[in-house]
Parts: C-alpha cells; sequence; structure tokens
C-alpha cells in the first residue's frame, strides 16, 4: 500500500517556495508518509533539466530519488474560445517517460512559452491538448484538474463547461478520471450521475514542501506506472483504496462571495440575492457547492455503488497550531511536529493509522484530542469563499496553557 500525490509545482512556477526542489521534495514526502510524488512542471526547461538530472528512471515509467519514486506530471493551462465563451481549464497531464515528455514538449510549444512558468499558458483548445498528448503517446494520462473551481475548473462558473463532452469532444473517451480539488469532496461529485464513470483523484496542488499531501491518493498495487493509470481507468476500488481530502469548506471556492466585500453566502443567500453582491452590486464569484447544485441530479449525501471512499484530515501542524494558540510557521510547532515525526514515522501514520488508544498513550494529551475531532468531523468550520479559504476551529476555546511551553 502507498500513498501518492500526483499534482504539485517546482520553483518554477508562480507564487511557489523557492524549496520546491527535488531534495526538499523527496524530504518532506518522507515526512508526511508519501511513496509516490508527481513532479509537476515537466513542461519548463529548467525544471525538465533538474528532474532529468536527479532523478532515476526505472522499468517501469516511475523515477526514484532517495527512495521516493516520482511520476511526471505537469499542470497546463489552456485559454481559449468555444462556444462563444473565453475557456480557462486547467488540466494535468501524466507521462511515461522524458523521451515522450521531450516530444509532448516540443508539439506544445507552437501554442505558447513554455519558459514563462512552470504551469504554462497555451492558446490550445482542451480537447487538441488530448488529442496531440495521445497522438504521441497512448499511454499518458490526461485528467482535468480541479474541476469545480470558478476560475480554471472544467465546470467552473466562470469559464468552465456544463458537459464534459463540451470541452473534450470526440477525446472524451480517453479522459478516465477528475481531480476534485480542495473545495469539493467525493460525496459532492457522487451527486451527478454523469461522473460516475470517471476515477475521483485528490492531490494537493503544492506550492510548498510543507502542504504536500493535504490531499493525497491511497493504492493497494504495484509502484508501477501502467499499472497506476490502469487501476484509475478502470476505477478498481480494491487497487485504489481511498483519498485523503481536505474539509472542503476550507477549500477557497466552497462558498459564492466577494473577499472584497466581506460577503459569504450559501447557494440559497446567493439565490435570494440574485447572485449580485448587496454591497457593490456586482456579480458573486459563484463557487464550488454552487456549482454542483446546479447541475446535481441526486440530492445531498447519495452514493453510487462501487465507489472509492474517502477521509478528510486537517494537517499535523494545523492541530498542534491550533492547540497551542500560534501560527503554524511557529518554531514551537516545527520543533513539536518534527518531534513527532521522529517518534512516529510519519505525519500519516499519525493521522490515518495510530488507534485512539495509541493517540491518547503516546501523544500530548490536545494533540491526541484534536487528531480524534477531526476523525470524527466534530469541528466548527467557517467555508471559504471567492479566494479565501475557509476557517476550521477544533476546539471552540483553545486553551493557551501549554503555548509557553513551545518556547
Amino acid at each position: 500500500m502507498f500513498i501518492a500525490d500526483f499534482h504539485i509545482h517546482s520553483k518554477y512556477s508562480r507564487a511557489t517556495s523557492k524549496d520546491m526542489d527535488i531534495e526538499h521534495l523527496a524530504q518532506w514526502a518522507k515526512l508526511k508518509g508519501i511513496k509516490l510524488l508527481g513532479t509537476g512542471d515537466w513542461t519548463h526547461h529548467l525544471w525538465l533539466e533538474e528532474l532529468k538530472g536527479k532523478l532515476e528512471p526505472l522499468d517501469n515509467g516511475l523515477f526514484i530519488y532517495q527512495n521516493v519514486h516520482f511520476i511526471l506530471s505537469v499542470e497546463i493551462n489552456n485559454i481559449y474560445p468555444k462556444y462563444g465563451k473565453t475557456r480557462r481549464i486547467h488540466n494535468l497531464v501524466f507521462a511515461p517517460s522524458f523521451k515522450v515528455v521531450d516530444e509532448i514538449n516540443s508539439a506544445l510549444s507552437g501554442y505558447g512559452n513554455l519558459a514563462a512558468d512552470g504551469r504554462p499558458i497555451l492558446s490550445l483548445d482542451s480537447a487538441e491538448l488530448a488529442r496531440i498528448i495521445f497522438s504521441i503517446c497512448p499511454d499518458c494520462f490526461l485528467v482535468p484538474a480541479h474541476a469545480w473551481t470558478p476560475w480554471f475548473g472544467l465546470f467552473g462558473s466562470k469559464t468552465g463547461f456544463d458537459k464534459i463532452e463540451e470541452c473534450f469532444d470526440e477525446q472524451t473517451a480517453n479522459i478516465y478520471a477528475l481531480e476534485t480539488g480542495l473545495s469539493s469532496d467525493p460525496s459532492m461529485n457522487w451527486r451527478w450521475s454523469e461522473l460516475d464513470r470517471f476515477a475521483l483523484i485528490s492531490n494537493s496542488d503544492a506550492h510548498s514542501p510543507s502542504r504536500l499531501g493535504r490531499e493525497a491518493n491511497i493504492f493497494d498495487c504495484e509502484l508501477d506506472y501502467y499499472e497506476i493509470i490502469d487501476t484509475l481507468k478502470k476505477k478498481d476500488n480494491k487497487r485504489f483504496l481511498s483519498t485523503v481530502e481536505f474539509f472542503p469548506q476550507e477549500g477557497k471556492y466552497h462558498f459564492d462571495g466577494h473577499r472584497n466585500c466581506d460577503v459569504c453566502f450559501s447557494p440559497s443567500e446567493t439565490k435570494t440575492h440574485n447572485n449580485i453582491c448587496p454591497k457593490c452590486g456586482k456579480p458573486l464569484t459563484v463557487g464550488v457547492m454552487n456549482r454542483v447544485d446546479q447541475l446535481a441530479d441526486r440530492p445531498e449525501n447519495f452514493q453510487p455503488p462501487k465507489t472509492i471512499p474517502f477521509k478528510c484530515l486537517i494537517p499535523l501542524d494545523e492541530i498542534i497550531a491550533e492547540v497551542h494558540n500560534v501560527g503554524t510557521e511557529s518554531v514551537g510547532v516545527r520543533r513539536e511536529y518534527f518531534s513527532l515525526i521522529q517518534n512516529f514515522g510519519s505525519e500519516f501514520n499519525i493521522l490515518l493509522n495510530m488507534s485512539e488508544e495509541q493517540l491518547k498513550k503516546e501523544l500530548p494529551h490536545r494533540i491526541a484530542e484534536g487528531i480524534i475531532r477531526v476523525r470524527k468531523k466534530e469541528l466548527d468550520i467557517k467555508p471559504g469563499y471567492d479566494g479565501e479559504y475557509g476557517r476550521v476551529k477544533i476546539f471552540p476555546e483553545p486553551e493557551k496553557e501549554k503555548q509557553m511551553s513551545l518556547f
């Protein structure tokens, strides 16, 4: 069994940490308990050069560095007109070799400046992107990224489509998976029968190493590119065991609203206000929950057969920070985080595998209690909206009595 995070970015993408390099990615993958990590950004020549110089190719389509496996993945920003509207769709592309990557980069270079950003902007229809990569190598894999987000999702309220066929045309048959994104979870996607055939994957979209694994995928199959892709194509719940999710309310686009106006609405409140911000009079940014409501043909809590289960978690450093009422970047939080990892192997081992009895026996009392409350979903969450992350409270009135012991 292993945990995979397919969607990340390198230091060559905008708004990313300078530590998004192979060395730090491998270090943090081990801390988190992630066995397979996407490379991200292989369209960028400098990052690709680093990947080629540091990753050891295996004979199964994967790569390895310091006992962490890597899969060649990239996010592409497709911007193009279709059906009278400008579309901005992000797509994840997976490839089994550097040779295939080189061929794809050569083909894509005519549609935009690949060197401008790790996530390149291409004037290229998503269907044409799919045609290009599958004509180069049928073993490639394409997944619409964070499918529901307003501005750059396949079904997003601002630039997306109402059906997947509208986006990918005849290439729709070659799309087997969707990335749910931080603002939705699988249960929200289960409400729309059109999505039943797709495997629903979840990834961190990390821009800094410590954010790796905030969403991830758990497999029980060989660490082999072709078997992983086959597992996803077949939506095999014997090999694809579950996903690890954000609480979707914590995502930046779960509810509707205007960040600048401090207006956050549920879908019903948005309907009451006719999609107009009561403060500035402009259209609201319609979020993921509202968009799901628009397209769903099933009630909430509906679960179709043969689904892949999921678990919602909060990162360990956030739990520690709330216990001590300080920020996640504080020296004390980092010290306690690394101490716990050293004692118990990895963050996912602590959050997923340790029993309640073990947690209560081995961990500081309030941290153990926080992890247990997260597992039981005993939380208070103010939903995110219009680019603003939601705010999670594990303890209604955080205790501060241990804060000083951190320093």
